[in-house]
């Protein structure tokens, strides 16, 4: 799956996987990390997520990355925030009352960018990827975050022969795969949504479950 993919989405205003709600399982489950005050958080793929906005409200700083200028120009106008835009390295960084999206690649990161994030909150990023993908995606966050750093992880699992993703169905064994060499996996909540969700049952779903992890170094 490549970038345009993803351009030519927003381009086409074909974002289902947006929430206008702030996520539930963020507020229900965030507290399970205690970061202190002021603690930067990292949301990966972030697209115009107002989970961020929540984030702030918790007193946090918060740190995105997401590849579609479109994306990060909406957030800040549906905000009403008035951003600053400067260049930073392979990234042109948006900033305004602590919450900095970075627009670019995600794969361009690079330690430095991230070296005062402590936590990290994925409800997009994994399910967004293929398979192959997946992998790399994981290595390459292990790579550019600071030790010792905690994440609150959102997933779905599907039977994937009934629908092509995204978003695309990751299991609680992949999750295991991906991260257990560097994380203490903890499943805080499972739930089957797909009566809360017509879209995904005509697609051609039978189950559809939102599975929750706390993922502590």
């Amino acid at each position: 799956m490549k970038a345009e993919f993803w351009l030519e989405r927003w381009q086409r205003n074909e974002i289902g996987f947006h929430q206008e709600e702030i996520n539930a399982h963020l507020q229900d489950y965030w507290g399970s990390l205690q970061l202190p005050a002021g603690a930067e958080v990292f949301v990966p793929l972030c697209g115009k997520s107002r989970d961020m906005l929540w984030l702030r409200a918790q007193g946090h700083r918060v740190l995105g990355v997401e590849l579609s200028p479109l994306a990060v120009e909406d957030f800040f106008l549906e905000n009403e925030l008035k951003p600053q835009v400067r260049s930073h390295g392979a990234f042109d960084s948006w900033s305004c009352d602590g919450v900095t999206l970075l627009c670019g690649d995600f794969f361009e990161l690079e330690p430095a960018d991230l070296k005062e994030v402590a936590a990290v909150y994925d409800r997009a990023s994994l399910v967004a990827l293929p398979p192959e993908m997946r992998t790399e995606y994981a290595r390459h966050l292990h790579k550019v975050l600071p030790a010792r750093v905690p994440m609150l992880l959102v997933t779905m699992d599907y039977e994937q022969a009934e629908m092509d993703g995204p978003p695309f169905s990751v299991s609680a064994d992949e999750v295991q795969r991906l991260y257990a060499g560097h994380y203490d996996i903890a499943r805080l909540y499972t739930h089957d949504v797909l009566s809360e969700n017509a879209r995904f049952r005509e697609r051609g779903l039978t189950r559809l479950d939102e599975v929750v992890f706390h993922l502590q170094p």
